[in-house]
């Protein structure tokens, strides 16, 4: 009797612990009712009839360490479906590209569950499917570009990749994020070819840059020249108008000097002949003046001033022959008629 109640209790133990199931977050279960579709278990506790309602399997990607020591994705069977986002890292491949070079290339492909039931009954094998569909659709993508145009359009690569993908896997309830191609190796003799290729450019360039200086340095010098130049004949061009425009003034000034000095000795001159004039002037009128009751002042005034422009006359020295003027008589009778007057006196 005891050994039929542990029996009894052990089995209870049993179907509770086979009907209870417990999912976490981000999770779901598939249950199945004799072989047949039932429901779909969210995050929480529930409970199945055990041996009558079971879950079914799916395959689960989880890492693994390949041969060369890196991570590889690897598939097992699971019955629980994991909704968060999958990394898949895809083996090394070699993809053809359009002029015949054959690369390796190594792709990451980030996907998400959001339909459990497609995921288990729409592919048989979901992780496998979704690789082969990359490799695929990779080397025909890769297929159409050089090899140059496939170095430097991974960007474009990934972004054309992730959208064939998603829209492939739309109908197995699967949502395709993105897609990275992590390393692109073309075989050894062509990169050695492109590092050749890339020094050579690099001398180029370096070359090229080097005339560029030395003609940019030429240039500049060369305009340093003849901005000195310019600024030196605009200089003397400067100081040739100031010299123009300074000896201009001073002639203008000696001009003005001569001119003030000629009026001044113009009216000095004038101003003495004034004075003599007027001394003169005075002269004959005191004499007039002494003379008025002698006889006639007029006849001294006369003989006076013909002997005064005799003497001026004899007064050259290239003057050797003296001429007496034509009326000398008259001068003569003048100095007599003087003599006369003072002899009355």
């Amino acid at each position: 009797m005891l050994i039929l109640i542990i029996v009894a209790i052990a089995a209870a133990i049993i179907y509770v612990s086979k009907g209870l199931l417990i999912v976490h977050q981000q999770e779901t279960i598939i249950i199945e009712r004799l072989g047949q579709y039932s429901k779909v278990l969210t995050p929480g506790l529930h409970w199945i009839v055990p041996f009558i309602e079971a879950p079914r399997p799916i395959k689960k990607i989880i890492k693994a360490r390949g041969i060369e020591g890196r991570t590889y994705s690897t598939m097992i069977d699971s019955p629980r479906i994991d909704l968060r986002e999958t990394v898949y890292d895809f083996p090394r491949q070699n993809v053809i590209t359009k002029d015949n070079v054959t690369i390796s290339i190594n792709a990451l492909l980030y996907f998400q569950i959001v339909d459990a039931k497609k995921a288990a009954y729409q592919i048989e094998n979901l992780p496998e499917a979704i690789e082969k569909l990359t490799q695929t659709n990779l080397r025909n993508l890769v297929g159409q570009l050089a090899l140059d145009e496939t170095l430097v359009s991974r960007d474009i690569i990934n972004d054309k990749l992730r959208e064939i993908l998603d829209k492939a896997t739309d109908k197995w309830g699967v949502k395709v994020n993105r897609v990275e191609l992590q390393d692109i190796d073309p075989p050894a003799s062509i990169q050695q070819a492109m590092e050749k290729e890339k020094k050579a450019e690099q001398d180029r360039r370096a070359t090229i840059l080097e005339a560029e200086g030395i003609k940019k340095s030429s240039i500049l010098t060369a305009e340093g020249e003849k901005e000195a130049a310019v600024n030196k004949a605009e200089g003397e061009k400067q100081a040739k108008i100031l010299r123009a425009e300074a000896d201009k003034q001073a002639a203008i000034l000696r001009a003005e000097a001569e001119k003030q000095a000629e009026v001044l000795q113009a009216e000095g001159l004038a101003q003495a002949r004034i004075i003599e004039a007027d001394a003169e002037k005075e002269a004959i009128n005191r004499i007039i003046t002494a003379l008025a009751d002698k006889g006639k002042p007029d006849q001294y005034l006369i003989a006076m001033k013909y002997l005064e422009t005799l003497t001026n006359i004899t007064k050259g020295e290239n003057n050797k022959v003296v001429y007496m003027p034509y009326e000398a008589t008259g001068i003569l009778s003048s100095v007599d008629g003087i003599k006369q007057m003072f002899d009355k006196q």
